[in-house]
């Protein structure tokens, strides 16, 4: 005996290992974990059985690995299976995580565990109840951690043998109806003897129908779990439905109603109230007479306080519930009853009797409740008890009801099904916003007296068998259905798609509540898991149904069954098909269109490669491109464009081989090659690196397309000259290589023993080589003219300009120039003097021909002086450099293109630019060539902005785009000159083209720049010109515009850019000392005549403010405001342009300027504030012009200015505003205001404030009540008001005027009209706040479209 102790001592203090496994077969358990906490004795064929009961998969099909490296040296090598080491001999460490990897075995994924196995393991169950904690489960640390929702587990069936649903996202509530109704055995037998007439009616949206498809796949699926989108579709509900939580009960009257007039006319015609429907009495008896009327109610499910109104205490038990519902109440005092026989108001007692109950009862828990202190909904998580059998004897009203002397003797039938006219019930049943909460039953029961009432009595003993149990608050939460079994009287939780055992004790676990008292805070504390739908079911051996046995299925059940089994059948071997198939990226270079065509390949893992590259040829549809044995399959890295390897004499080898199995993702792709005819396949052997090799002409400037070669990481770089010497056949001695490792990094491979790895070589890689004679092999390599092609060549892009239609010529240019060159610098004052007629100037055409004629004389004149230049390269030069600009005093002597590299690449002094080409640039200080209406940069107004173009620069925190060049680089390119960033710039969103020593930033560095005409495609605008531009990117956008100037014939402080993107929304680019890195090859850009703005200015969009218009904001005219200017300087410049653009003859006190947020006008701005001092000003600002009828009130920021306008409701009419400027923000001087210019006595004034946005429109038929008139504050600017600005909108009205009486007719007519008014104006009919959706079920299968109902 004291040995056996020794042992289990020693075995407790044995240590664990734990044990996290991921499951990499499969792209849905990829991020799932299993956990195991295992002794360290366990051995490793142990580990392999718990691994595969855990994850359903058969022991012997699938490989552990180790996931972390820490604790062995081999993490590659399969944990061996049928070792007899133990855990800790293999190198698992205690104490500590050790994480596995579940791969697949030889290429093939696991197999799954078939269903009839099943499981044994209790505690994998466990995990799927839900919110119900189980005690005493055992084999893991942590239930929540170890659920493992592998692909095995959706598709086997549960232990328990019930089937569960699945949630389309928030349908647990129909899930848990659903499996109610499937367990309601006479529910179920009813379901199935209807018979569906396809005939007469579409299947899809056929309730009963898709419920009896339903029922048959919850009973004979082998899945875990079933979708209920057919039931839904047959709802009418669409997709977003699912993401809508309603009430089970509400959606259990609704679901009933629905099928009762699905099932008219047909045997289940009267199923629901047969099973379900209930009768009570709802009366009223004089205590002196003892006169009583009452009529008679039916019920579907009877609802039961949890706490009385105004108690702090809730009801023990449901029987306590039930007593208290049929509680009679005395009407006494001012509630006194009129009794017909008194003729005279006498106390009475009121209340509700049980009459009869149903077959199946169904009692609602009220646990959703009001807070009318926090003005909330709560929901009561008070302990309730219920019982498993509830004897209702004790509740049926047995009294003789034959008294001839009633007031009233009803049934008021299924007309108010569901409403028992109690005080408890009213608000259960209300519907406060008067919308139909499903099918409105028409009344089909004639009066009828109670009998029987005795012999109930005696057999209404009923049994518990379904909880429907809510998970949450108020505001939402989870619902799940604890079901009794009638056929082995076994408890289960169907908790969606989890179907697992349940106790006594677990069904204990949902009455809610704390150990604590039960306080009226206590509920806050308790437990928020509680049952919240009870249904009994009478026990009377006589009715008490079975469910129907397979060989009593009628026809059409047999008939249903067998063919949902065939489609399961068939849905699982296209699983499995599914499981063996790989699929993988394809690509293909197409032999004869040259671009790269991408597919996805579905080849399954038996067939062989021969096979697959049929497939392949015609997915990619190459039948008449290419023969099929010209074309291969080849290991591809479409990232870093490499072919990995080649599969020679492998045809007949198996796909699932040659890819290593079946996998979700591959970290490679297949690339289909071809070939012609008369070529051979090159082989491509694993570990090879693949190089492209462009051959450059130093002479021509010019770099040939790639040629791909293939080398080995460890060749010396001498080695590799010789590869290329021999794929190129060009001189190796002589041979420079660069290699460009990353954008802009261009290294010359000078060490000829270095290896290729050391070198920076990888995958697939990009070289230039160059191998003439030529001295520029001596120069240094930065200097070289090699490094300056390379370096041009990596950065050039190719950009298509839109010209205006008629921009002015070369000689309008070149005379505002001169003019311009001797007068003080104001190139502004000289482009107004001469802009003149149009006929004098000169369009594009002319300017690119002239420059043509140009280019072709100049070539000529070069040849005759026998220069070496090449004429037909000089005929690409930029126009620019050949027509008459200050942008060209350069020696004509040089060819063109040197001359154009010289501008390109070599960095000048900035005095003699200054002094050579921008004659006008020293004295022109304050000229700017920025604009500021981008959309991009302005945060003001994200309504007008779009944010997510592509490729659209970024703004970050110091105004610079996210693509802008780097500090360094910045300063390289200006040589050191100095940049100022002031605040003014950065809010304005502009930058000044010169600095402040006066000189062009542009001048700085020369960038490449080449232009051409170029004729764009059909339906881009007659007479729009275009320039095919080859631009260096890393030019500022100050320079690009000056380079433009010639095409566009102005000054570049006169146009501007846009950048078009691909939805053919145009933005301004504004920040001249950004480069164009942001623009990538084939952007289009288009240019327009304006004058851009000057450092400090802002353009401001005016809008006209017509407060008694149907449309009150009316959009005038783009103005410019500067930093600085006072209101009154803005409006001065505003006048001649309103008189103008607007045909508005204003002075200028008869308007104001005043805020603009959206639609809204706020605060009045005073001729004396000044922008940016008083008024924030900013990019894209938006601003309302209000024309006054009189001399302007507002003269101090301590005044208000309200908009009041009279409501009449005795004529049911609205005034136009009026505006009232107060002095201060008290209430009282509002009321006398409005009493000033109303006539309506000071004590008679009601004031509300307008909702929304301005006019604060409202129906008519409602202002009345809806708004909240006659607040209790004392000054606007506290809640409910918050009245502290400018422009708030007030209705007041006469408290004496009584409301207009309307017949209905004029209603209607009222309603019809302001429905149209308001629809028009694009406000809503009626404010109220967010409501939740009423739950509805269609029988029609879809929504009513018609926009009148709610």
């Amino acid at each position: 005996m004291k040995k056996k102790f020794s042992q289990v001592e020693s075995a407790a203090e044995e240590p664990r290992v734990l044990c996290i496994i991921q499951d990499t077969t499969n792209s849905k358990t990829v991020n799932e974990r299993v956990t195991l906490n295992l002794p360290a004795s366990t051995p490793l064929k142990r580990l392999f059985e718990d691994v595969a009961s855990k994850v359903g998969y058969v022991n012997g099909t699938f490989d552990l690995m180790w996931g972390n490296g820490d604790n062995v040296t081999d993490t590659q090598t399969p944990i061996d299976q049928n070792s007899d080491k133990t855990i800790l001999d293999a190198g698992f460490e205690p104490g500590k995580k050790n994480f596995l990897h579940l791969t697949d075995k030889d290429g093939e994924q696991p197999h799954i565990m078939p269903e009839e196995s099943g499981t044994t393991d209790d505690s994998a169950q466990d995990r799927f109840i839900g919110p119900l904690p189980r005690e005493g489960s055992v084999g893991c640390t942590n239930d929540y951690v170890s659920q493992s929702y592998s692909y095995s587990s959706v598709l086997s069936k549960s232990e328990t043998g019930y089937v569960g649903l699945v949630n389309q996202a928030m349908t647990c509530y129909l899930n848990s109806l659903l499996q109610t109704l499937f367990m309601t055995p006479e529910f179920r037998n009813a379901l199935y003897k209807w018979e569906f007439e396809e005939s007469e009616e579409d299947p899809v949206t056929s309730i009963p129908y898709q419920l009896q498809r339903l029922f048959v796949l919850l009973q004979t699926s082998k899945k875990r779990a079933i979708e209920t989108t057919d039931v839904t579709r047959s709802f009418g509900w669409d997709s977003s439905e699912a993401w809508q939580q309603h009430d089970v009960q509400e959606l259990c009257r609704v679901m009933f109603d629905a099928l009762e007039q699905k099932w008219k006319q047909t045997e289940q015609a009267d199923l629901i109230n047969q099973l379900y429907q209930g009768k009570l009495k709802d009366y009223v008896r004089c205590l002196e007479c003892g006169y009583e009327g009452w009529r008679i109610d039916t019920y579907l499910d009877i609802p039961l306080v949890i706490r009385p109104y105004g108690s702090n205490q809730a009801f023990a038990s449901v029987e306590e519930a039930l007593h208290a519902f049929i509680q009679p109440e005395i009407l006494d005092g001012p509630n006194q009853y009129f009794c017909e026989r008194c003729k005279k108001k006498c106390d009475a007692r009121k209340g509700l009797r049980f009459l009869h109950f149903p077959y199946l009862l169904t009692l609602q828990l009220k646990r959703f409740d009001f807070d009318y202190t926090t003005m909330h909904r709560i929901k009561l998580n008070d302990r309730m008890t219920f019982p498993e059998e509830l004897d209702m004897s004790v509740f049926i009203d047995v009294e003789d009801e034959k008294s001839p002397q009633t007031e009233s003797c009803t049934d008021s039938g299924a007309e108010n099904e569901g409403s028992c006219h109690s005080d408890q019930m009213s608000n259960d049943f209300s519907n406060d916003d008067g919308v139909d909460e499903g099918i409105c039953l028409e009344s089909n029961s004639a009066a009828e007296r109670i009998s029987k009432a005795g012999s109930e009595k005696s057999s209404l003993l009923y049994e518990l068998f379904s909880v429907m149990v809510h998970s949450g608050s108020a505001a939402g939460g989870h619902y799940y259905a604890c079901i009794k079994s009638f056929s082995d009287d076994q408890w289960y939780s169907f908790n969606d798609q989890h179907v697992s055992k349940i106790t006594q004790e677990d069904i204990k676990k949902t009455y809610g509540g704390s150990s604590g008292s039960r306080g009226y805070y206590s509920s806050a504390f308790a437990s928020s898991t509680n049952a919240y739908m009870l249904i009994y079911r009478l026990k009377d051996p006589t009715r008490n149904a079975k469910f129907l046995e397979a060989h009593e299925y009628p026809e059409h059940i047999k008939q249903l069954v067998q063919k949902e089994r065939e489609l399961e059948e068939q849905e699982k071997r296209q699983r499995e098909i599914e499981r063996n198939t790989c699929k993988i990226k394809l690509f293909c270079m197409h032999p004869t269109k040259q671009i790269m065509m991408e597919n996805k390949l579905e080849v399954h893992k038996d067939r062989t490669l021969k096979e697959a590259v049929e497939i392949a040829y015609k997915l990619m549809d190459l039948e008449e491109a290419v023969p099929l044995d010209c074309c291969r399959l080849v290991k591809y890295d479409e990232f870093h464009d490499y072919l990995e390897r080649s599969y020679e004499g492998e045809e007949d080898t198996p796909m699932g081989l040659l890819l290593g199995g079946v996998k979700s993702t591959y970290m490679f792709d297949l690339l289909l090659e071809t070939r012609k005819p008369d070529q051979i396949f090159q082989c491509y052997k694993p570990g090879e690196v693949m190089v492209k090799v462009h051959v450059v002409d130093l002479k021509t400037e010019s770099v040939a397309p790639p040629i791909s070669v293939r080398a080995y990481l460890n060749q010396t770089v001498s080695e590799f000259k010789q590869l290329i010497s021999k794929a190129t056949h060009l001189p190796a001695e002589t041979m420079r290589v660069v290699l460009e490792r990353c954008y802009n990094d261009l290294r010359l491979l000078n060490v000829s023993s270095k290896t290729l790895k050391a070198e920076g070589f990888f995958r697939s890689n990009k070289v230039f080589i160059e191998s003439s004679e030529s001295l520029d092999r001596h120069v240094a390599y930065t200097d070289s003219h090699l490094w300056k092609l390379l370096d041009r060549h990596a950065n050039t892009i190719r950009l298509y300009v839109s010209l205006p239609e008629q921009s002015p010529g070369s000689q309008f240019r070149r005379a505002v120039y001169q003019k311009s060159s001797g007068d003080s610098g104001n190139l502004d004052e000289a482009c107004e003097r001469v802009k003149g007629p149009v006929g004098n100037m000169k369009s594009v055409e002319a300017i690119l021909e002239e420059s043509t004629e140009k280019l072709k004389s100049l070539s000529l004149q070069q040849q005759q002086e026998g220069d070496n230049g090449d004429s037909s390269k000089s005929t690409e030069a930029s126009d620019f450099e050949n027509i008459e600009s200050p942008l060209n005093e350069i020696d004509s002597s040089a060819s063109a293109e040197n001359r154009e590299l010289e501008n390109q690449i070599q960095i000048s002094d900035p005095e003699n630019l200054q002094s050579e080409e921008r004659s006008d640039s020293d004295v022109n200080n304050d000229r700017s060539t920025s604009s500021v209406d981008s959309d991009i940069l302005s945060s003001s107004h994200s309504s007008d902005t779009l944010c997510n173009v592509d490729n659209a620069p970024l703004p970050l925190a110091n105004g610079l785009d996210s693509h802008s060049i780097t500090s360094s680089r910045r300063s390289k390119a200006n040589q050191g000159k100095k940049e100022t960033w002031d605040t003014a710039e950065e809010d304005s969103g502009t930058d000044s083209e010169y600095d402040e020593s006066g000189k062009s930033r542009g001048e700085a560095q020369y960038m490449y720049f080449k232009s051409e005409p170029y004729t764009a495609d059909e339906g881009s605008g007659e007479g729009q010109k275009w320039l095919m531009v080859h631009v260096d990117k890393r030019i500022t956008l100050s320079a690009f515009k000056q380079h433009l100037e010639p095409f566009v014939g102005v000054p570049s402080s006169h146009f501007k850019v846009f950048r078009v993107y691909a939805s053919n929304q145009e933005f301004e680019s504004v920040r001249l000392n950004e480069t164009l890195s942001s623009f990538s090859d084939d952007n289009k850009i288009t240019i327009r005549l304006g004058r851009a703005l000057k450092k400090g200015e802002y353009r401001v969009k005016v809008y006209q403010l017509l407060v008694n218009e149907p449309e009150p904001c009316k959009f005038l005219l783009d103005a410019v405001f500067a930093k600085g200017m006072t209101v009154r300087q803005s409006k001065e410049e505003l006048l001649p342009q309103l008189r103008e653009q607007c045909g508005l003859d204003l002075t200028i006190d008869r308007f104001r300027l005043r805020k603009k947020t959206w639609k809204n006008p706020g605060t009045v701005f005073l001729d004396y504030h000044i922008y940016e001092e008083d008024i924030n000003i900013s990019s894209n600002w938006e601003v309302f012009l209000e024309i006054l009828d009189g001399v302007e009130k507002m003269k101090s920021m301590s005044q208000l200015a309200v908009l009041s306008r009279r409501w009449r409701p005795s004529e049911m009419k609205l005034d136009s505003f009026q505006e009232v400027v107060l002095e201060s923000s008290s209430v009282e001087e509002l009321k006398e205001k409005l009493s000033e210019i109303s006539g309506i006595p000071l004590e008679n004034i009601e004031f509300a404030k307008g909702r929304g946005t301005f006019p604060c429109d409202i129906s008519i038929l409602e202002i009345h009540q809806d708004l909240d008139w006659n607040p209790k504050v004392s000054t606007l600017n506290v809640w409910p008001l918050y009245i502290c600005d400018d422009g708030a909108v007030i209705f007041y009205r006469d408290k004496t005027e009584e409301l207009m009486e309307l017949t209905d007719e004029q209603r209607n007519e009222l309603m019809k009209k302001e429905s149209s008014r308001l629809q028009k104006t694009g406000h809503r009919v009626t404010y109220s706040p967010r409501k939740e959706k009423a739950l509805k079920i269609y029988l029609d299968g879809a929504p009513n479209k018609d926009l009148t109902q709610d």
